[in-house]
């Protein structure tokens, strides 16, 4: 390992407007809301200081001192329309400039920057989904108003269908302390698996439906969303039966020592028309040229993974949390980021014990890894699509992160976040 440099990675503020709609009282929430409107703003900006490299490549990320910027606003919308059913609409805007481009990274900095397609403010759809819950009985639980969920009750046996356009992770993956970007980790290997290549288009959505069973203290989910035509754009392929990403999520509550947690396990298998490393390494050597996985980006693939999720109170102001995923590998990322295999793990904690219960410090760590697939490709000379020095000392890649979230009203946080990261793109010529 090389020399730890604690000002390689600076982000100076976050700025999130959180849902400037006053929530209600527990006593108010068990009354069933009609409809709701919310509203969240967030302003990253990042400073990435000057580090070592003894090359660079076509996808590396700059040695160079560089400054980034992302802007996101989303206005959720709901409104209940018959019994059990509920619709949500999310238009957002999105206008930034990522560092070097987007590339060089496989966990890249900001969750918030995949949106941004450029300096100039971009207004889109982000979902359009309907909800529809059956209740079995088993007594009731309060449900909060929030982004695209109205207050009210449900059963706690219940079955749950959501339709639509939407992210997978509005679904799968959850976690208390490290799974939303506008508030807690900013590293996209921290915010959800690092190897899970969940169905997305380039903003990171997309439309399908997935289908949850609530029977205290277990839930289960399955879903499928589709793929994107071509890897991270934002053209999706409708042919929902040929091309699709599926997961399935186990999910269980539990108590220790009186604290509340969770453990979650997923599995996902997706289908699209996808490269394989080894086919552009085969090529690359009957032609002696540079392998190229657009080169042979001809035949229906297959991608599969699994993940295991937990979270667990320590305290009312202490909670720990952790990930382990692994994807095969074998084939190109289509629809999130350069990682097949990753460890995560972090602490977080509110300001309570010092009177400032609305605070949350966090601090966590990630490691991540390719497939030997992968590495060959890179190492040969071979382009990805975020990564690619044109060599490769291949050394996994980590991620150490820490973030003070300071609440300076109701309804607005202004973050300090520090990331320091080794072995940038899995290359120990390069960096930290």
């Amino acid at each position: 390992m090389r020399p730890v440099r604690r000002d390689r990675f600076r982000s100076r503020f976050l700025i999130a407007g959180m849902l400037l709609a006053a929530h209600i009282g527990h006593a108010q929430e068990a009354q069933e809301e009609a409809s709701g409107a919310k509203f969240q703003a967030t302003y990253v900006w990042q400073r990435k200081s000057p580090f070592e490299a003894a090359y660079s490549g076509a996808n590396s990320l700059s040695p160079s001192r560089e400054k980034s910027y992302s802007f996101t606003a989303t206005a959720a919308l709901g409104t209940r329309t018959w019994r059990g059913g509920e619709l949500y609409f999310d238009p957002e805007v999105a206008q930034g400039v990522p560092l070097s481009r987007l590339t060089g990274l496989g966990g890249f900095t900001n969750g918030e920057i995949a949106r941004i397609t450029g300096p100039d403010p971009t207004l889109y759809r982000a979902r359009l989904f309907a909800r529809q819950t059956w209740g079995f009985g088993g007594g009731k639980e309060n449900v909060e108003s929030d982004a695209n969920q109205l207050a009210g009750s449900v059963d706690r046996r219940r079955l749950v269908l959501t339709a639509g356009n939407l992210s997978v992770l509005d679904l799968f993956d959850d976690n208390a302390y490290s799974h939303d970007p506008r508030t807690q980790f900013l590293n996209w290997s921290l915010m959800t698996h690092g190897a899970y290549d969940y169905a997305a288009d380039a903003r990171g959505y997309s439309w399908g439906l997935a289908l949850e069973y609530f029977c205290d203290p277990w839930a289960f989910r399955a879903g499928r969303f589709i793929q994107p035509k071509e890897p991270n754009q934002l053209p999706l392929d409708s042919r929902i039966l040929k091309h699709y990403g599926d997961q399935i999520e186990i999910e269980r509550a539990h108590t220790v020592g009186g604290q509340p947690g969770k453990l979650r396990l997923l599995a996902f298998r997706n289908r699209a028309r996808m490269a394989r490393y080894q086919d552009a390494l085969d090529l690359a050597a009957q032609t002696g040229g540079t392998p190229d996985i657009n080169a042979v980006r001809t035949g229906e693939q297959v991608k599969r993974g699994f993940g295991v999720n937990f979270e667990q109170a320590i305290s009312s102001d202490v909670g720990v949390f952790g990930r382990a995923s692994w994807a095969d590998g074998q084939t190109e990322t289509y629809a999130f980021t350069e990682i097949d295999g990753s460890v995560s793990g972090g602490l977080s904690f509110n300001g309570g014990t010092y009177g400032r219960a609305q605070d949350t410090f966090g601090i966590a760590f990630a490691r991540n890894r390719l497939s030997a697939e992968h590495r060959d490709y890179l190492a040969a000379g071979g382009l990805g699509f975020f990564i690619g020095d044109g060599r490769l000392n291949y050394r996994p890649e980590t991620v150490v992160e820490a973030f003070y979230g300071l609440s300076v009203a109701k309804s607005a946080r202004v973050s300090f976040d520090l990331q320091r990261i080794g072995n940038p793109a899995y290359n120990a010529d390069r960096g930290p």
